[in-house]
């Protein structure tokens, strides 16, 4: 006889995989339940308990070749995000931990011994660095990820690489006889004449000489281009298509020396004994098509910003003025400088940065904003400050002394702090001039020395040698 079919009071269920109605764990009715917020300590907790590396069941069914690509790449995902999340130290807890001891090599808790239930407890924690270059801001090694390494400081050589005789360069605090082209020539003013050395091939070449009754007072490059303008001691100025050795034009209407030059596009900007500043446009066939008045002194600095709208000028009047593309009467006045003010610099970081150096009796290096008006702050240098000159590569500037420690110091802004004093010169520092790569300057003093320095990283912040120079390293004659 066939058997009665079962009823459905007695048959039996399939168990499920996880039974909600069947807990593992009671809990006690007396035991009092808080309420209060707490915050946990997530370094300190045993997340292992929740093996977080291990695959789910449904990946044991897939392929082979699918569940190990598949393991190691969650695995590794895990891994990270659990380091990310919960710090480096929350990771399984080896087998070699005394009260927390696994069973087997699957990684999971042995029945012998139950996990402790503090799972999240209050802790201090520790305040790690936030030094971090890594997309998840952290500086903790990473499983899989290589961590970098900080920086160590930076080291300036404290020998230049080169030096170069420059004899009869003039030890005049008011002139400016070395300026560097964008297409790595530098020019000096020797004398009567003016030389140019390329450093790229160390070629020297006598681009004029102004002959006996004249003499050099400032060179300058234009901003592109191969033009020089040449200011004289008779007040002249004269344009020189260097790339040629010809003289494109000559311009008066200073009545004393030119010994201050500063380029903005067309425009050339010459300040002169005479404590005027005309305004030159090359195109023009006028010899200046405006005057600025202002300095009641000789102007013996000028320097255009870097977006050409605005100039500063210093003069032997303790004035700093700055001047915009229009104006024949300064825009800003500052007169807190005590001495001289040749020394004048644009910063390329930040627009409206401008910095400027007193002679012997100020010694001081001021920070200026153009933007808001406003004066900065001042450092005291301890000597005669004679050229600035800023980093484009890096956020510092370089500055040059005479009286008394003829000294060259590389600042880092905005601290102020010293990254090297460069030593050599026997005078006064009075040139200076920047590679166009910006990471070598080149000094001149009145003992008729040239010297060149690598003070300033490249670019792309890579520690290689620049080609300027690099081919020589002994001392040669710049004529």
């Amino acid at each position: 006889m066939a058997d009665s079919p079962p009823s459905l009071s007695t048959a039996s269920k399939p168990p499920l995989p996880f039974d909600i109605t069947t807990p593992t764990r009671h809990s006690n009715p007396g035991r009092p339940i808080y309420s209060d917020r707490f915050i946990p300590s997530r370094s300190g907790s045993n997340f292992a308990l929740f093996d977080l590396s291990t695959p789910s069941p449904s990946s044991s069914s897939s392929s082979p070749s699918t569940a190990t690509r598949e393991d190691g790449s969650s695995g590794t995902y895990s891994a990270l995000l659990r380091t990310v999340l919960f710090g480096p130290d929350c990771g399984v807890v080896s087998p070699s931990t005394p009260e927390k001891p696994f069973s087997g090599s699957d990684g999971r808790w042995s029945p012998l011994t139950p996990p402790s239930r503090n799972i999240f407890r209050f802790k201090t924690e520790s305040r790690r660095p936030h030094l971090s270059i890594s997309p998840v801001g952290l500086d903790w090694a990473l499983p899989g990820v290589v961590s970098t390494p900080p920086k160590a400081p930076r080291k300036v050589p404290r020998s230049p690489y080169k030096v170069l005789d420059a004899p009869a360069l003039q030890d005049d605090f008011y002139l400016n006889l070395v300026d560097w082209s964008p297409n790595n020539v530098l020019a000096v003013g020797l004398g009567n004449c003016v030389y140019l050395w390329n450093a790229c091939s160390s070629k020297v070449t006598k681009l004029c000489d102004l002959g006996v009754d004249d003499t050099v007072c400032s060179v300058g490059w234009a901003q592109r281009g191969t033009y020089l303008a040449v200011g004289t001691n008779l007040g002249k100025v004269e344009i020189w298509d260097a790339s040629r050795c010809r003289k494109i034009r000559t311009t008066e209407g200073h009545r004393l020396r030119v010994g201050a030059l500063a380029w903005s596009s067309s425009l050339l900007s010459s300040g002169s004994r005479d404590k005027t500043i005309l305004q030159r446009d090359i195109r023009a066939q006028e010899d200046f098509v405006s005057k600025l008045t202002g300095h009641k002194s000789e102007v013996c600095g000028l320097k255009w910003s870097y977006d050409n709208r605005e100039l500063a000028s210093g003069g032997n009047d303790n004035k700093l003025f700055v001047w915009n593309q229009h104006s024949t009467q300064p825009v800003l006045k500052y007169c807190e400088h005590t001495a001289a003010v040749k020394a004048i610099a644009w910063s390329p970081h930040l627009h409206g940065l401008l910095a400027s150096g007193g002679g012997t009796a100020d010694r001081c290096i001021r920070f200026w904003n153009t933007t808001t008006n406003s004066h900065l702050s001042c450092m005291d240098t301890g000597s005669q400050v004679c050229n600035l000159v800023w980093s484009k590569n890096v956020n510092e500037l370089v500055s040059t002394h005479g009286y008394s420690q003829n000294q060259i110091i590389i600042w880092r802004y905005p601290t102020m702090s010293k990254l090297a004093t460069l030593t050599g010169h026997t005078y006064r520092v009075l040139y200076l001039a920047i590679s166009p790569d910006g990471q070598t300057i080149v000094t001149g003093a009145g003992d008729e020395t040239l010297r060149f320095w690598n003070v300033f990283p490249s670019p792309k912040f890579q520690n290689t040698d620049s080609e300027i120079g690099a081919s020589s390293l002994g001392r040669t004659q710049i004529r």
